[in-house]
């Protein structure tokens, strides 16, 4: 994995991501010029405090078809954002910051928590995060390799 900053990095408009610091090895998320902000699909979001600093603790499902690998994730809150959802609907959502692999490369990117269930893929990254070099190819798919078989068949709930 490169740590170096490159530019123009292509990516496919959908691809397997990794999120190494909340312990999910892949995930499959859409490349979205036309967001802003990256998301995640998370739910049952709690805030709390350690030590005088606003903590939030929520669980993410990886899998599209299956509650397998169910991962509860406890970060630091970065922000909060009022966001206009994809049908239109503003909603303020807590920001966390995530390192993120994407083609091979690893970025941090700032990630809002929302309850994706309804939507195609759990994670969303939006052009913030894409800025950091990578050009997206709207005709392609999974340039930067597939996940395993065993979490591609996961993600299917097979």
């Amino acid at each position: 994995m490169s740590r170096t900053p490159h530019s123009n990095t292509l990516a496919g408009w959908r691809e397997w991501v990794q999120l190494p610091d909340v312990g999910i090895p892949w995930i499959k998320a859409k490349l979205d010029t036309g967001a802003r902000t990256s998301s995640l699909h998370a739910y049952k979001i709690k805030q709390f405090d350690r030590d005088g600093e606003d903590w939030v603790r929520f669980r993410v499902r990886p899998w599209q078809e299956s509650y397998e690998d169910e991962v509860v994730v406890e970060l630091p809150i970065h922000d909060r954002r009022r966001v206009r959802s994809s049908s239109g609907h503003v909603q303020e959502r807590i920001v966390v910051l995530m390192r993120v692999v994407l083609v091979e490369r690893e970025l941090t990117a700032e990630v809002t928590l929302t309850n994706r269930d309804a939507m195609g893929f759990r994670m969303l990254i939006g052009r913030e995060a894409l800025r950091h070099g990578f050009v997206v190819a709207s005709g392609r798919s999974f340039l930067g390799g597939r996940a395993p078989k065993e979490m591609r068949r996961r993600n299917r709930g097979r």
